[in-house]
């Protein structure tokens, strides 16, 4: 078995679309990021990757690079499950959190876990998704922007 934890954060910014766990989100601000910067989703990739020793998303997904410019987050966490597989691992379990004072996320959480259970090939109890504030301290709380952390556990073995 293998642990990874994750961390991404994104700037709010307006003429943007929000993305997060693969979910568009009804919303005035979008993440500002090289991709789609869904901060949840880029989480969990970083926590897989750490979990495989394969350095970060930044390692594998440059921002220097062009065909990463726009692209929709789900086909890279797509691409961390396929080297995920083909070194023989398996998602056991996922636990994350999107901190975020707005918007409130607890009507998308299920449809974020779904997403993200179809694209890793897992069960829906595999997959936690939690969403807090800050109370309105920090950059969250300010409504700078939002972070997301995640850890995963992996198995070694056939899925």
């Amino acid at each position: 078995m293998k642990i990874g934890i994750g961390y991404d954060v994104h700037k709010l910014v307006e003429g943007r679309k929000l993305f997060i766990g693969g979910i568009e989100i009804d919303y005035k601000f979008g993440l500002l990021g090289h991709s789609d910067a869904d901060v949840l989703i880029h989480a969990i990739m970083d926590a897989i990757i750490g979990a495989l020793a394969l350095g970060d998303i930044g390692k594998l997904f440059p921002d220097t690079d062009d065909k990463y410019k726009d692209i929709d987050s789900k086909i890279l966490l797509k691409k961390v499950y396929e080297i995920m597989t083909e070194k023989n691992y398996k998602i056991t379990n996922i636990d994350s959190v999107v901190i975020a004072q707005k918007p409130k996320l607890k009507d998308y959480i299920e449809d974020m876990r779904a997403c993200l259970c179809e694209i890793l090939n897992t069960d829906i109890e595999n997959v936690s998704v939690k969403a807090t504030t800050t109370e309105k301290l920090g950059f969250e709380g300010r409504e700078e922007g939002i972070a997301a952390q995640a850890v995963v556990l992996l198995e070694e073995g056939d899925l």
